[in-house]
């Protein structure tokens, strides 16, 4: 094992992987214990969805992906926020809906120009191995915005995610801070969807927090483990990956899958004992 880490590690391309890929995963977690407990989960496929249809007129006006897709996904967070409020257009009907038609744009806009090429196949399904130098530094650099940002708003956070209504009475501008999780779960997706796809980014914000919840009850404990368990499965997937040449996307799904498994057995045995 000791071997492959290091042998992984003498190829540059894929230290820049792995560290880019560790701070996605890191702030994916983060952000998505308020997102999973606010029932708004399903964001991160929809803002993905959306990105690709922002990286597909990119590709085709000839500007750089996560310039367009990063302002993109954040002004959609933001017309989901509100769509989420309308009576009419519930969250995930909301989230259904724009996914869905701006997967279609992309998709016109692709046949209609350039074609399915290399590039737009990584964006759909994931390939971390062809990050440039440029979208790692811009990476890096986001992705430290975005956990000092998480660190700064922690109490914040916590309290719209459990009670919106009361946090509103008290003072807080909910609304603000609604907005800000949205921002930040934006960048977060796009940055991400270099790495697992536009159809695979929802599992780095749901499987380490629902797995985390298999054992933690408390928010900073489910908070920590998702950390911990997101770093794991995309260290382990990236090296079952390199080992069996397999997709690196899939192949920290397919982790994240079994450590759910692993965490719900802990979990059914410990309150098997307990009573």
């Amino acid at each position: 094992m000791n071997n492959v880490i290091f042998e992984m590690l003498s190829y540059p391309f894929l230290v820049r992987a792995i560290i880019v890929g560790l701070l996605v995963s890191l702030c994916a977690s983060l952000l998505g214990v308020s997102l999973v407990l606010k029932r708004f989960s399903m964001i991160g496929d929809g803002l993905s969805h959306v990105g690709f249809g922002a990286l597909a007129i990119a590709s085709v006006v000839n500007i750089a992906p996560l310039y367009l897709a990063i302002p993109v996904c954040i002004a959609a967070s933001f017309l989901l926020l509100r769509m989420s409020e309308s009576t009419r257009i519930k969250g995930d009907a909301a989230i259904a809906m724009l996914s869905a038609g701006a997967l279609a744009i992309g998709v016109m806009v692709i046949s209609m120009t350039t074609g399915m090429n290399t590039d737009v196949y990584n964006y759909m399904f994931g390939s971390i191995l062809s990050l440039s130098q440029a979208d790692a530094v811009l990476s890096v650099v986001l992705s430290a915005v975005v956990l000092v940002l998480f660190v700064l708003f922690y109490p914040r956070l916590f309290a719209v995610t459990f009670d919106d209504t009361f946090s509103r009475a008290t003072g807080i501008p909910t609304r603000v801070y609604n907005a800000a999780l949205a921002t930040l779960s934006s960048v977060t997706v796009v940055l991400g969807m270099r790495m697992m796809g536009a159809l695979l980014i929802s599992s780095l914000i749901i499987f380490p927090v629902l797995t985390s919840m298999r054992i933690g009850k408390r928010y900073l404990t489910v908070t920590l483990l998702s950390a911990a368990v997101a770093i794991a499965g995309f260290l382990i997937g990236m090296v079952v990956s390199y080992v069996y040449e397999t997709p690196s996307g899939a192949s920290i799904v397919c982790v994240n899958i079994v450590l759910f498994l692993l965490f719900s057995i802990a979990g059914a045995i410990r309150n098997a004992v307990k009573k």
